[in-house]
């Protein structure tokens, strides 16, 4: 049986449908376009919504909270390698972005002193304001606002259990082959109704999630993350930044298996006294509340790799001298309670009784959870490329990126809290753009481009051959891990390179029923492509930068200074061949990194006097403030801290 094909035409296609997404589609609707949603996973399934539910909200904590604090306290957390104009972008519209979650449903909890939405007690981990707000139902909250923005919109189509092939693009002067290329249209899969769908459209919003699953069982994110953003924006040509650099959840429960990768807490957990020990209780890490994601996530990966791993390859988040202390003991656990609910109900159930109460330590691993590299975009989300910063170069027309499809804006480390308002952020500027591209377009698009797409994919059906699909997965999730997870080597880096080689070798090897609907092994296979694709990003971004920083760890190179040149690897497709290069970052002015560090160093050398004081008095000083971030009933709101878009694993 041949599959068939149907053809649509809309002014916007957009590719997923989680917060970056859906108020993509919205934003571009809105702008007068039509739109089609693809979807895998039903509207607003997506990381979104099984998120720890927190957003960045600039100046919900505190009054002084401007733009040019939020722009450079994402610019510094990522060692300078996001782009001031994106940062800019993100700090000016957080404020637009929560409003339209609210505009669509969202209720956060509301601080009745100042009549403002309820923000976390402490500043998240890299956070110099407290500016992160969170909800009682977490990312179900944002998930229903996710869906509302989809179904409620004008002109908007939707294809849930979907999946999206590959774009189509041509070139804008068929006689000049170096010439832009532009956007033409898509190819999707609809898998319950068996078909092919070939989508002419001048523009098309990715905006499919990241590529977590590489690393399953040990992340905490949706099983689509397969990688399909960066997977099919390279196959176009476009070119994508900062592969590198991925975020790893420090705390992430390592057992029971049935529990594994799930997140039991943020570096804000561990509160004032907790401390990160190796598997012979040696301290590896103090000050644990006041350092970053990537701080407390390499410290771990180290003791592991020196052989001090615990028994299931991670550390142990001792909170107990919180605990023990008479005054403060009892905040401290409503604390952890209260404050982080998901998170907490995570390590209980899966650690048992004892842990609940931190009488004894958590043993935690490290788990995939967000990407910070992504396609090369500037500030309203559409492709760029060649040399310079982003902002007038030419990438592919009518090609944009949103959510974790998107680079540039988080570099080396993605503050928590960040991404579910990042999503919508970006999400509305390239609908808009996209909307906006879509209606100056005047080129006929020719159905003739979308041929070669079309026979590649229907004679996958019915591919003969002895591979498993499962078994290459599963073989390529377990050596990502070894190769290019949290810690990495020069040996590890080529080695993936030549598995990689060699498994997509086997690809034509995969026997692939005829069968034209819901056909698993067709979708495996696909998945399967992006991933491999993916990994080799990642692999060749991980050489280029020879050092460690951020969430990319290299164990046989130093760490590269923060005083040094940043700079941002960049990995195009020249005719089929993988290219890779550096693209400079401006540094900020010396003044400013040594303030950043000056000030740093300040809080973490407090904490660290923090316990140096006597008992009686460090037990007095820390009950007055929880008291003073807990209020008089000493319970802290009910809201979970995350850091990555969603998940129990995003936030």
């Amino acid at each position: 049986m041949t599959i068939g094909v149907e053809w649509r035409d809309y002014d916007v296609m957009v590719v997923g449908s989680g917060g970056a997404g859906s108020h993509a589609a919205r934003s571009a609707s809105e702008s007068g376009a039509s739109v089609l949603v693809v979807s895998k996973d039903p509207v607003g399934c997506s990381d979104t919504k099984i998120s720890e539910g927190i957003a960045t909200v600039r100046e919900s904590g505190t009054t002084d909270d401007t733009e040019d604090i939020l722009s450079e306290n994402l610019q510094m957390a990522g060692g300078n390698l996001p782009l001031k104009n994106i940062t800019d972008a993100f700090a000016k519209d957080s404020k637009l972005a929560y409003d339209r979650y609210r505009q669509n449903g969202l209720r956060p909890g509301i601080d009745k002193a100042r009549n403002a939405p309820q923000t976390l007690p402490l500043p998240m981990g890299g956070h110099n304001k407290r500016r992160s707000v969170g909800h009682k139902n977490a990312g179900i909250a944002f998930g229903h606002a996710n869906w509302d923005a989809v179904v409620q919109g004008k002109k908007i189509d939707y294809l849930e259990d979907a999946w999206f092939l590959d774009l189509v693009t041509e070139s804008a002067s068929p006689e000049d082959a170096n010439s832009q290329s532009r956007i033409v249209g898509g190819l999707i899969y609809d898998a319950t109704r068996g078909l092919l769908v070939a989508v002419r459209t001048p523009a098309v919003v990715i905006a499919s999630g990241g590529l977590s699953t590489l690393f399953f069982p040990k992340t905490d994110t949706m099983r689509g993350n397969t990688g399909d953003s960066y997977a099919v924006a390279y196959r176009a040509g476009a070119e994508l930044i900062d592969m590198e650099q991925l975020q790893f959840l420090p705390f992430c429960l390592a057992s029971p298996p049935s529990y594994e990768g799930l997140v039991c807490g943020e570096p804000v957990v561990a509160s004032f006294l907790g401390v990160l020990r190796d598997k012979n209780k040696k301290v590896i890490l103090d000050s644990v509340y006041m350092r970053t994601r990537a701080e407390c996530a390499s410290a771990i990966m180290h003791a592991v790799a020196d052989g001090r791993g615990t028994p299931n390859g991670g550390a142990y988040l001792d909170m107990t001298a919180n605990k023990r202390l008479p005054k403060s003991g009892p905040y401290f656990m409503r604390f952890l309670e209260t404050s982080l609910p998901s998170a907490y109900r995570n390590a209980r159930q899966a650690l048992g009784k004892e842990a609940a109460k931190c009488d004894e330590a958590w043993e935690v691993r490290p788990a995939a959870h967000y990407h910070m590299g992504g396609v090369r975009v500037n500030a309203d989300g559409a492709s760029v490329a060649g040399k310079g910063n982003g902002q007038i170069n030419k990438g592919i027309r009518g090609l944009y990126a949103a959510g974790q499809a998107m680079g540039g804006l988080f570099g080396a480390n993605r503050l928590g809290s960040t991404s579910l308002t990042e999503g919508v952020v970006f999400g509305m500027r390239a609908g808009q753009s996209a909307a906006t591209l879509a209606h100056e377009n005047d080129s006929r698009i020719v159905e003739a481009s979308f041929n070669s797409s079309i026979d590649e994919f229907r004679n996958r059906f019915g591919q003969q051959g002895n591979a498993s699909v499962v078994s290459l997965r599963m073989d390529l999730q377990s050596k990502s891990w070894d190769c290019i997870g949290p810690i990495r080597t020069a040996e590890g880096l080529i080695k993936i390179d030549s598995l990689i080689e060699e498994w997509n070798g086997k690809l034509d090897e995969i026997h692939i029923p005829a069968d034209p609907v819901w056909n698993q092994t067709f979708i495996d296979f696909i998945e399967l492509r992006n991933m491999l694709e993916t990994a080799r990003l990642v692999s060749a971004a991980a050489q280029e930068r020879d050092g460690s920083l951020g969430g990319h760890v290299r164990l046989d190179r130093p760490s590269i200074s923060a005083f040094s040149q940043p700079y941002s690897t960049v990995v195009s497709n020249n005719s089929r061949e993988l290219v890779v290069s550096r693209q400079k970052r401006p540094r900020s002015p010396l003044k400013r990194l040594l303030r950043y560090r000056i000030l740093e160093d300040v809080k973490i050398l407090g904490a660290k006097f923090l316990r140096l004081m006597p008992t009686a008095m460090l037990d007095k000083r820390l009950a007055k403030k929880y008291k003073s971030i807990m209020g008089d009933s000493g319970v802290a709101p009910e809201i979970m801290p995350g850091g990555a878009e969603g998940a129990v694993g995003e936030a």
